[in-house]
């Protein structure tokens, strides 16, 4: 299971990338060449930068590579030590999934109120939704760091 999901974010951050500089390297070429660019790359960009973010923190958190002050949590005996990562992962998961619930709550609003884009008139629960997936991720990921911490096990970073 972690190891499909791990792939699942993996592939999500590579075509986010790819698509994020196709469409920009194509409007700047577009600006130059043409005089001319797309109205819309500069709205989908940034829409997509929000689930690469999203997904690469989910991806983060599998490798164990958010950045941390670890020089005083390095000093302290294992015990306290093991505490306090609980502890912080417990925080980790608690945090990301309500950004979950509440970005649920946002998408519904979306659609509620019928929002669209400003640019392209798109509805916009369909990037909206790219929050509460990334959070979704990010959740299960912290939450198998906590029960690997409490059970004891090291983590398959996988």
């Amino acid at each position: 299971m972690r190891y499909i999901l791990g792939k699942i974010e993996d592939i999500i951050c590579a075509i986010c990338l790819i698509v994020m500089t196709a469409l920009t390297f194509a409007n700047v070429i577009a600006r130059y060449v043409f005089s001319a660019s797309f109205s819309f790359s500069e709205e989908i960009t940034t829409y997509l930068f929000v689930l690469l973010s999203l997904i690469g923190s989910a991806a983060a958190a599998r490798r164990k590579a958010h950045l941390g002050f670890t020089a005083i949590l390095d000093l302290m005996p294992a015990g306290l030590k093991r505490g306090i990562q609980i502890m912080s992962y417990a925080l980790a998961t608690f945090f990301s999934a309500a950004l979950f619930w509440y970005g649920i709550s946002m998408v519904q609003s979306q659609i509620f109120h019928g929002q669209v884009t400003a640019g392209m008139q798109w509805p916009e629960w369909i990037f909206g939704s790219f929050v509460p997936i990334g959070a979704f991720f990010i959740t299960i990921e912290f939450l198998f760091m906590l029960i690997d911490t409490i059970s004891g096990k090291e983590g398959d970073a996988k």
